[in-house]
Formats: structure tokens, sequence, C-alpha cells
């Protein structure tokens, strides 16, 4: 499905031409209050906008919504009365998504839900609308119902528009990799993956490369080449480079790598059908990460940034890895495999450990669906961030707050790297002490051991890039979560490139 067109339209709303209108409704001392040019819209379509949310009991509260259908003979069919709260991101980027559900059916809305809006607010708001409209079908009778052009009744300087550009390039990248995640696995894999980052490249001024399962053996990539073993779909470490035509010697070279884990059976360690059914979308991070770099160009992004997607999947096939494996990964570290649903490290530290020795970055973050340990710690709504570098734990929190996909800083036990001793190798791939129950930090802390010096933030997205419902702008199936997180922290390191 396409995006839905969004314009800032500098008429009053009184004079809109469409179907749908919408107008912003606020806590107010003595109960909601609507815009004092909502009055005029009022007297048009002959309805009391005060009547109306006392019968409704309304008060303005972000993302709620009054319904009013109307019986006229103009073209006008619903009036949408929307609860905006404090006005702040949070509140105006929740309303911006109830208002795309409740006017799904409609074939233009116009709406001065963002009048007002400082370019952070009208940026959130109109973000909030377009991910919520977001659908994701196979079936083969589905129309899913769209708005064909949303106006935004307000006036449209520079910022405004810049605002409004930059939520469309988010809002685009976020599709994408909800698209990804989503596709089913048997239309998706390692090969699929590289293929679809081509065409990414192609449209988007990328540079591209691709290790097919010959070159990763001959190059010693052992933690890609186990984890893919056993699969007749062999495995793939996707290479993709944006440069931009105008930066500065000091711009920092960044390099992002995403877990690319097409399907996750768990291998011989296999899960329950249960912890299956959602594993097409193990692979949510390097799709993230993909998007990400589709839309740097767009969004005027103006440092490098090289993007690894360690593509495999992990099945129990006859030549599949076993537990007691030893994998030698890139650069020679080994590993002993004591879990093979532990996968999702191992292609990583390949990747890790690769971009450490021949990309020079100076910033390293890897993102992944890694541990069952972090949602269970955090839930669904925050990744769970790990970092020794305060700066850098910083920079991503204030994305998150930016964005509105938070983090949740973590601590590196040293304490806990004990647990990750093997006896036949130089480490093993999960924690081998029953006294220590930190999943996710363990995970982190195997992560390091392949960073080298390089500053690094490692995310571990497993809660949040998954959702079983709808929820404000979040839809059920894969989030896309990291898009807008890692667009928002690369927007701010270019303003100080």
């Amino acid at each position: 499905m396409g995006l839905t067109e969004v314009r800032l339209v500098a008429d009053p709303l009184v004079d809109a031409d469409a179907d749908v209108l919408a107008v912003g409704v606020r806590p107010g001392e003595q109960g909601p209050v609507t815009a004092p040019t909502a009055a005029a819209l009022a007297d048009r379509l002959g309805v009391s906008l005060d009547r109306a949310l006392a019968r409704a009991s309304a008060s303005g509260e972000a993302a709620e919504i009054v319904d009013l259908p109307l019986s006229t003979d103009g073209p006008v069919e619903r009036l949408l009365l929307v609860g905006l709260g404090d006005g702040g991101p949070l509140a105006v980027r929740r309303a911006g998504a109830a208002l795309a559900r409740a006017a799904r059916r409609g074939r233009r809305l116009a709406t001065d839900t963002a009048a007002g809006l400082d370019p952070d607010g009208l940026r959130a708001h109109v973000e909030g609308f377009l991910l919520a409209t977001y659908r994701f079908s196979r079936a083969s009778q589905d129309k899913p119902a769209s708005l064909g052009t949303v106006d935004l009744h307000r006036h449209g300087a520079a910022p405004e528009r810049d605002a409004l550009h930059r939520a469309t390039v988010t809002a685009r990248a976020v599709h994408l990799a909800r698209d990804l995640a989503n596709t089913p696995s048997n239309e998706k894999w390692p090969a699929w993956l590289a293929q679809r980052a081509t065409e990414l490249a192609r449209s988007s001024g990328l540079e591209v490369a691709v290790r097919d399962e010959k070159a990763l053996a001959q190059e010693g990539f052992g933690g890609l080449v186990g984890v893919g073993s056993g699969s007749h779909r062999p495995p793939r470490l996707i290479e993709l480079r944006y440069r931009p035509t105008r930066t500065s010697r000091r711009a920092p070279h960044i390099v992002l790598v995403g877990k690319g884990i097409t399907f996750d059976s768990g291998g011989l360690s296999l899960k329950p059908r249960e912890a299956m059914v959602p594993m097409k979308t193990d692979m949510a991070a390097g799709g993230a990460v993909m998007a990400v770099m589709s839309a740097l160009r767009d969004a005027g992004v103006r440092v490098p940034v090289t993007a690894l997607v360690a593509a495999a999947e992990n099945m129990p096939g006859a030549s599949a890895m076993r537990p007691g494996d030893v994998l030698r990964h890139y650069g020679g570290r080994t590993v002993e495999v004591f879990n093979t649903d532990a996968e999702g490290r191992l292609v990583l530290a390949d990747a890790l450990a690769y971009a450490d020795a021949r990309l020079e970055p100076d910033v390293l973050v890897d993102l992944a669906t890694l541990t069952g340990a972090a949602s269970m710690g955090l839930g669904r709504r925050h990744a769970a961030l790990y970092t020794a570098d305060e700066e850098l734990a910083g920079a991503f929190e204030a994305a998150g707050q930016a964005s509105g996909e938070r983090v949740w800083r973590m601590p590196l036990v040293e304490d806990y790297r004990e647990a990750l001793v093997s006896e036949v190798a130089d480490l093993s791939n999960i924690s081998r002490d029953p006294s220590i129950s930190g999943g996710s930090i363990t995970a982190a802390l195997f992560l390091r051991e392949f960073v080298g010096a390089r500053r690094w933030v490692h995310l571990d997205i497993a809660g949040p890039a998954r959702a079983e419902r709808d929820e404000h702008e979040v839809t059920k199936g894969g989030t896309g979560y990291g898009a807008r997180l890692l667009l928002r922290w690369l927007e701010a390191v270019s303003r100080l490139a």
C-alpha cells in the first residue's frame, strides 16, 4: 500500500473540500476546548461542538476520538473531534495515529489538528498518522481502504515544510522495514534479502556488495556459515555504503550492523511451536537497517554510513551445527556452541569483527532481536541499550524520546563475563553459569568481545520489534522498530558534522 499524501494548506478549515473533517480538542479548566476557528466550521455544518463533546464525556486527552456522522446534503460525511492532550510530541503522535484509524474509510481528510504545533510537533503528528495507516496482507481478496490525500490546514513556512518532508521520509522507511519483517519466510530467505538490498541500492544512491556462502567460507565468516549450514538456502553478508556528496573532514564514519535471520527454528535446539510462529520477524533489525539506508539521501544525512546485514536461516537440517561445535569467527576468535538457538550473536559476531578490522568505523552500532530476556525485563515498548560511552548513551536516549522509539540503558556487568568462559574455545555462546541469569547482559558482553576498541552501541530490540496488536502508531506484526530511532540519531550526528 502506498503512503498517503499529506499536504500543508493555508486556507481555513471551513473552506475545505473533503468528505471527512477533523478538529483538534485540548483539555481545559472548564472542559475540553477547540480552536476559535472551529466555530465557523461548526456553523457551516450545523452542529454544536460543545454539545457533542459533553454528550461523549470527552476530555481532550491524547488520541481521544469523537466521531460525528453528518446527515447534511453536502460533501462532508463525518466530523472527527480529536484529542491532542498536552500538545507535546508524544501526545500529538498518538493523536495522529488515532485520527488515521478513525478516518481510514474516508476518501479525503482535512484537519486543523496540526495548527499551532511547532515543527517537532508537526513531524510527530504526521509520523503518527502515516505509521498508523500501514497494513500488510497476502489475502487474495484484500483491498485495504486508504485515504487519498490529507490536508493539514496551517501555514507552511520552510521549517514546517521540512518537518513534513522528514516525517514522510521516516514513515516511508518504517513502512519498508515492516514490509521486510512481515514477509512470510517461504518468500523470504538470505538471497532474497540480498536482492532487495541491491534494488534499494539502485533507487537510493547506495553502493552494495554481497558475499555468498562460498565467499563467506573462504574469508573465515564461521558464524554465518555455521548458523546457515542447516538450511538449503545459504547465508549472505550484505554490505550497503552511503557516501554523501557533501561532507566535512570531521564527519564520523558510522557502521550499522543488523541481525538478518530470515527464519529461526532454533536449529537443533528446536523452539516450541508457539515460539516459532513469529520468527519470520527475526530479521527485523536487518530490515530496519536496510530501511534506514534507503532513507539517508532523502533525509539529507551528511555523514558516511555503512550497513552490514548478517543474513542466514537457522534450520535443523542434516548439516546443521550441533551443540558442542566450535566455530571460528572472522578474525580467528573461536566460540563453543552450547545452544544453537542463540544464533543471532554468532552472525553478529562475524559482522562486528569484520567492521572493526576492515571498515574503520568511528561509531559501531548493532541492533538485533537478540534475547527474550530483554523483553521480559523491559516489555514491548523499550529496547535495551548497552554502551560504555556516556555521550552515545545520551544521544540515543534523546533520539529515542524524539522519535517515539524509546530505549532503556542497561549495565554491562563485568562480573557476568566469566559466565561465557569455555573449556575448549575462546568463548561460549551462552552463559554456562546457572546462577547468572542476565541473558540480555551476557549476550551484550559476548558481542563486546568482537568490537575491538571502537565506540559501540548495542540495541536488543526483541521486545519492541514485534507487536501483538495495533497500539498508537505501532501496528500488529513487525513494527519497524529502529528505523525512526536510527534516522533521528543520524540526523543529529549530521548536524554536528
